[in-house]
């Protein structure tokens, strides 16, 4: 008989005791404030509770998923929100039931399949190899393969990070551009680049970024309806301006050394040849993920198919052919961590709405501005919210913590709820390219070390003044054309 050792369990502090400990003296800080008039104790004990908690993940005190938890215990231990709600409540486990959490999380696990099979990494290849003979050509070939899997992979560190990131490291090493003297030869502008082309491609799509589900989910609350093909239609004329233009503007202003990459086609032509024909796996997911294109853009219009019911569908589909096996999904932590938070916040978000915290607290933002004509008025919120993002290192802080009361008082002040809601929402993914750690792949590509904190936010800001415009004159326009405003 043998016997069988374990180790022993190492007990020490699973959070960082600073940034806990300035969530909470915040939270009781503002609990301990009387309650404003026109609030009621749990109105008020839910928003102390909200700002506690995105304090906690601003500060990263502990994991998101673990913050929220904690969250979750607290509201239902003091009433906030109980476990059988009644009719002026929110349940405290209502969040769990969201259809919107299981599409972010599906889309997750068909991401991992694009990862797995090796597609994402084909068709980014394929499409250096067409365009890569010159360094303009290499980024616009990237943004073409971020693209066509954008929509099927709700990570932008995973597109931009997993997929890009690597190759173009690759592009920057075969002409010796390295951090340091050799970094503006092709390095820093294809980080920059891929980081700005990344970001547009995740405003595109519903399920291109986690964030954009949370954002529909809390339009919603608010009385606007934002679908898949909805997110898609108003971010498609816009969208592709950008594609076209800011790589360029990016070229124009912080330009490669390098003009000419004849060996890059080359490289990407050698790296196709390695990888072979493509397997069957690989057309089986080409097949499924037209599937999903064609049923999120016509299924929820023609056939009353919703969003998240299509995704199954596409999962099921990998499931059946070993694509992806059952070991995969319950090994995909991102997704399951992801639901968890998603469907904490979204209830705490929806607490504060129909208790009415976001209802007061708009009122005192759409105040400041509502002596101004809703156009005026909108565009400052637009900016406010858009450069608040300096202060925020997670996009889901950034949304939970400010989208639905600046949604609120935008429609406050006459801005017409559809161009409030989704104007907000494509706000929200655009301001991720500010800053290396803003979310997405910027943490990998600045990593990397091409570029200064300097170089990459000055940059950044410059793009950014280009990208509003483009998203709010031309999108505006696109917009006014779709009957929206």
């Amino acid at each position: 008989m043998t016997t069988q050792t374990t180790s022993a369990v190492e007990v020490k502090l699973a959070f960082k005791w600073q940034g806990l400990l300035i969530a909470i003296l915040v939270g009781l800080g503002i609990w301990s404030i009387p309650v404003p008039e026109g609030l009621s104790p749990r109105a008020w004990g839910m928003f102390a509770l909200f700002v506690a908690t995105i304090v906690a993940i601003i500060a990263k005190a502990m994991p998101m998923g673990a913050a929220t938890l904690v969250a979750l215990v607290i509201s239902g231990m003091t009433g906030l929100t109980p476990i059988k709600a009644g009719k002026d409540e929110v349940g405290m486990l209502s969040g769990f039931a969201n259809s919107t959490i299981w599409l972010i999380a599906i889309a997750m696990f068909l991401s991992r399949a694009v990862i797995k099979t090796g597609l994402g990494k084909r068709i980014a290849l394929y499409f250096v190899s067409r365009f890569g003979k010159r360094m303009m050509g290499v980024a616009y070939g990237m943004a073409l393969a971020d693209v066509i899997i954008g929509p099927g992979i709700p990570s932008a560190s995973a597109r931009g990070g997993g997929i890009m990131y690597p190759i173009m490291q690759s592009i920057a090493d075969t002409y010796d551009s390295k951090p340091g003297p050799t970094a503006r030869r092709a390095g820093a502008f294809l980080a920059i680049a891929v980081s700005q082309i990344d970001t547009i491609v995740c405003t595109m799509f519903l399920t291109a970024m986690a964030g954009n589900p949370l954002i529909a989910e809390l339009a919603r609350s608010q009385g606007v309806e934002i679908t898949w093909m909805t997110w898609f239609l108003g971010a498609i004329v816009p969208g592709i301006v950008s594609l076209i233009v800011l790589p360029y503007f990016v070229y124009l202003i912080y330009p490669p050394e390098l003009k000419d990459t004849p060996k890059m086609a080359e490289m990407a032509k050698a790296e196709l040849q390695n990888m072979g024909p493509m397997s069957k796996a690989e057309w089986i997911l080409a097949f499924d993920f037209i599937l999903l294109l064609f049923l999120w853009t016509v299924g929820d219009l023609v056939f009353h198919i919703p969003a998240t019911v299509s995704a199954f569908v596409g999962l099921v589909i990998l499931l059946l052919t070993n694509i992806m096996n059952w070991k995969n999904i319950i090994s995909e932590t991102t997704a399951w961590d992801t639901m968890f938070w998603f469907a904490v916040l979204v209830m705490m978000a929806n607490a504060l709405n129909k208790y009415g915290t976001i209802g007061w607290i708009s009122t005192h933002i759409s105040s400041s501005v509502g002596t101004l004509s809703w156009p005026i008025a909108f565009s400052i919120l637009v900016l406010v919210y858009f450069y608040t993002r300096y202060f925020f290192a997670s996009a889901m802080a950034h949304i939970s913590a400010m989208y639905l009361a600046f949604v609120a008082a935008a429609i406050a002040v006459g801005t017409p709820p559809m161009i409030a809601a989704i104007g907000l929402g494509y706000t929200s993914t655009l301001s991720m390219s500010l800053t290396q750690y803003a979310g997405g792949p910027g943490p990998a590509l600045f990593g990397s070390g091409y570029n200064s904190t300097g170089q990459w936010w000055g940059i950044s800001f410059l793009v950014s003044i280009a990208s509003l415009l483009i998203w709010f004159i031309i999108g505006g326009l696109w917009m006014k054309l779709l009957g929206w405003w």
